[in-house]
């Protein structure tokens, strides 16, 4: 070796061809990144090859994956988007942490815990790991579903939990010698200083700083202030006293309604994902495999009753908020595991004298043994309960493989609505690009002489790709109203002169996107139904001209309803669908078959349509 050759150099290359070669074996056989990540900490760590002796000091860098990861999903959750899961949060979230800490607790009394120690070792095994979970969501494409939705939910409220567990640890916690009587109340005052604090500095002064920091062009500036903005919240908190992630979740959560929150999520994902993966590798590391084989069948038990029992709790709770029985399993199966809180709540536990030691290294060999057995649970519920096979990229070309593939007009999504609404743009000779993620759909348009690449149009980099930038209109036609509110605040964030013409699934989802300044939008099934109820008065003996005519006054009262909603009077909206119920039309002739007009109720009813605002 030569002697200039820096041993850092080496453990940092060492530690990034561990992750480079585990990972995609893992999920070659499809056991999953994380178990990758690891299965590579464990080989390269202490009780491994030792390449690295102190996993300790590892996991405290790597734990800023953790942090970063929390500020990206604090920047996806704007404040009315909390608002609109509060029921899930608060309610979903909140009745899973009481029923898996209430049983858990009972487990630990029961293996002759303490109260104390039983509730804390519950609390920490009770909080999933969002790391896992997520990685897992978005492997399996259910980050956007209702489903990803309602996990996510649960974890924020389990992350959120870490605040009032701390505060209880240190409630629980045997008073030092000589503190002053009112030391702990100190300490919860410079923590709610800490809060109030990180609120008033990013509602008043971040956004200044990025508008300033965006006139000076300068890119790196702005990953700096981005990489600033999350460790100085991280930091913050640290000094307040509780969990680093806390404060970059509240940071993101702050800035989600900023202009620059795209940007700020483009500049962290990168570091965001390494660290990620240097978090796992180093809890491998952690697992001591001196103290599992010494003490093997105690941890191995803990582990696995504590899984049971957390995803017998997690069944319960969504069998109860009437989750179908294959999704209450498959949460179940991906939430039962601790989460990387854990050793943040044993630590300070440990360090409170709350708990001993050997309990904290026993619970945190557990919590570890359980993330690693997640992915094995997970695969063994894909073979109990099959799914829909993935998808095979045979054939199929996605957009980072084309590059830039431009075009006048950008379709995203060409399942029935998007074959249709192309086909009049390619009659007059338009040049359009088209990426969608059925990679059956692809093939299927493929046979038919349609070039359609493969991307997940949620994603900013996909849609640079796509040339949604330079693009004439951009056509959003995706069958999920999730992934369609997402494309749209996307596209009207990045490309704001870009037209933007969105597929609305119903009224409501008509709303947010006029809300978020769609350029044009149409519910899928509004046109068809009305040439449905044209044909149908038709057949009633209505000429064609009259038919039009009752529909084109359908449409007005609709639009006029729509723009009430949309302008907030829920009240006259309402008054104008009574009105209409009660109003009869301006009369028209309209013969029957037998020549007798249609009746004055006939006609109300016709008016009085409106009521179906779900539609």
């Amino acid at each position: 070796m030569d002697a200039h050759t820096s041993p850092d150099l080496i453990k940092v290359v060492v530690l990034l061809a561990a992750g480079v070669v585990a990972v995609p074996l893992f999920r070659r056989l499809g056991l999953g990144s994380v178990l990758g990540y690891l299965a590579a900490g464990l080989l390269i760590g202490p009780f491994g090859l030792a390449v690295f002796s102190d996993a300790e000091h590892v996991l405290q860098v790597a734990e800023l994956g953790v942090v970063m990861f929390l500020f990206v999903i604090g920047l996806e959750m704007q404040p009315s988007r909390l608002w609109d899961l509060r029921r899930e949060i608060f309610g979903l979230g909140l009745a899973q942490v009481l029923a898996g800490g209430a049983l858990l607790t009972g487990l630990g009394m029961l293996a002759g815990l303490s109260p104390a120690v039983a509730f804390v070792a519950a609390m920490g095994f009770v909080m999933t790991s969002t790391a896992t979970v997520m990685q897992a969501l978005e492997e399996r494409g259910e980050l956007l579903t209702r489903r990803g939705q309602r996990i996510v939910s649960i974890l924020l409220l389990e992350d959120l939990a870490i605040v009032p567990l701390l505060a209880l640890v240190a409630a629980l916690a045997p008073a030092p010698a000589g503190a002053p009587p009112g030391s702990r109340w100190l300490t919860v005052g410079v923590a709610l200083a800490a809060i109030v604090g990180l609120v008033a500095v990013s509602r008043w002064l971040l956004n200044p700083m990025f508008r300033v920091l965006a006139r000076s062009r300068a890119r790196e500036v702005m990953t700096a202030a981005a990489l600033l903005v999350v460790l100085g919240a991280a930091l913050a908190m640290q000094w307040g006293g509780l969990s680093m992630a806390m404060g970059a979740f509240a940071a993101g959560v702050m800035l989600s309604e900023s202009s620059f929150r795209h940007q700020l999520e483009a500049d962290i994902e990168p570091f965001r994902g390494i660290l990620l993966g240097l978090f796992f590798i180093s809890v491998g590391m952690s697992l001591d495999l001196g103290l599992v084989l010494a003490d093997w069948p105690t941890i191995l038990a803990a582990a696995a009753a504590c899984m049971a029992v957390k995803a017998f709790g997690v069944y319960v709770v969504a069998r109860l908020a009437r989750a179908g029985r294959r999704e209450a399993i498959v949460r179940a199966g991906l939430m039962a595991q601790g989460g990387e809180f854990a050793f943040v709540l044993y630590g300070a536990a440990a360090g409170q004298g709350v708990i001993d030691a050997p309990a904290n290294a026993v619970l945190s060999a557990a919590v570890v043994v359980s993330i690693a057995l997640t992915p094995l649970v997970m695969l063994a519920l894909r073979y109990l309960l099959p799914a829909a096979a993935a998808p095979s990229m045979d054939g199929v070309e996605s957009v980072e493989d084309a590059g830039e593939i431009g075009g006048t007009v950008l379709v995203i999504g060409f399942g029935r609505f998007g074959q249709v609404a192309s086909q009049a743009l390619l009659a007059r000779g338009i040049d359009i690009a088209t990426i969608d993620s059925d990679t059956d759909m692809i093939r299927a348009a493929a046979t038919f002489g349609f070039k359609v690449y493969y991307g997940d149009g949620t994603r900013l980099d996909v849609l640079r790709a796509s040339g949604a930038e330079h693009a004439s209109a951009i056509l959003v036609c995706v069958d999920r109203k999730e992934a369609t509110e997402r494309i749209v605040e996307l596209v009207k964030q990045e490309f704001p002169l870009v037209p933007v013409l969105a597929r609305a699934y119903d009224r409501q989802h008509a709303i947010a996107l006029i809300k978020a300044n769609v350029d044009y939008q149409i519910r899928e099934t509004l046109e068809s139904a009305i040439v449905f109820s044209i044909a149908a008065l038709q057949q009633l003996g209505v000429s064609e001209e009259e038919a039009r005519e009752v529909c084109r006054e359908v449409r007005r009262r609709d639009a006029e309803r729509l723009a009430l909603q949309v302008a907030g009077d829920s009240s006259g909206a309402r008054d104008l669908i009574l009105s209409n119920n009660r109003m009869t039309p301006t009369p028209l002739t309209r013969p029957r078959r037998g020549g007798e007009a249609l009746s004055a109720e006939t006609a109300q009813a016709l008016g009085g349509q409106a009521s179906q605002d779900a539609r």
